[in-house]
């Protein structure tokens, strides 16, 4: 559970979850529901999972709202924002997930594509953040936000996609240093994620193969590698956690 002072009654805490209607959103979000957490998840295309989520979510014993969101708008944040707030009462833990992602040769890469990468992975991370922030200060709370092993390594095809990650790895730790002492920030960045429609796939196979753990990552262990962060020690902040096996080593 939430570690904290030995003299504050025990309260749930809440955590805003985007992107957690499926895949690895989705284990998130079940992951701080079992630790007792109430979760609201967001969702922008995906209305029938989110429901499905929020449904295993409230199984579990705790509340849930499922919310549209578009990270990429400055309206919509600040609307999701206000909603968990006021189903909840305040936020402890956000959780940025939503993210894109896509493969491009470099040299063909269109200005629109471009930006459009970093409007969701970096801009919207900013933009949840920072209209959560009076809400995390008050609670003293967590910010996770979900990297990848392509922010710190160059993969050719996929150039606008490791640099918004790249970006977001800094802006962890430029968050960490001007939302301090009151909220700690820190980024879990996976390798290849391996789900259950892929095991068959060549290149997750491949991925497997030169990987030291001779596995893929799951959605499992990105979800308790986040949960180090957001039920941890509160001093911890930050941080770059690689979730790959060994692959980028």
């Amino acid at each position: 559970m939430f570690s904290g002072s030995p003299s504050t009654p025990h309260i749930r805490k809440r955590a805003l979850v985007t992107g957690g209607a499926k895949r690895v959103g989705r284990e998130l979000a079940l992951a701080l529901a079992r630790a007792g957490m109430d979760v609201a998840i967001t969702f922008r295309d995906s209305k029938a999972e989110a429901e499905k989520t929020r449904l295993g979510i409230e199984a579990l014993g705790v509340r849930a709202v499922a919310l549209e969101l578009d990270v990429r708008s400055e309206a919509s944040v600040r609307g999701a924002v206000a909603a968990t707030v006021e189903a909840f009462g305040g936020i402890d833990v956000l959780v940025n997930n939503a993210a894109v992602f896509e493969s491009a040769p470099l040299a063909e890469i269109t200005i629109d594509q471009w930006d459009a990468m970093f409007a969701t992975n970096t801009r919207g991370p900013f933009l949840v953040a920072r209209e959560a922030l009076p809400h995390l200060k008050a609670a003293r709370g967590r910010i996770v936000n979900l990297g990848s092993l392509g922010g710190s390594h160059p993969w050719a095809t996929h150039a606008h996609y490791c640099s918004s990650k790249a970006a977001l790895h800094m802006l962890t730790q430029t968050m960490a240093k001007a939302f301090a002492p009151e909220v700690s920030v820190n980024c879990v960045a996976p390798g290849y994620v391996e789900f259950e429609a892929s095991k068959v796939d060549k290149e997750a196979q491949r991925f497997a193969a030169k990987t030291p753990m001779k596995r893929n990552a799951t959605a499992n262990d990105v979800a308790a590698a986040a949960m180090l962060f957001a039920a941890g020690p509160h001093f911890i902040t930050g941080q770059i956690l690689t979730v790959d096996g060994g692959l980028g080593l």
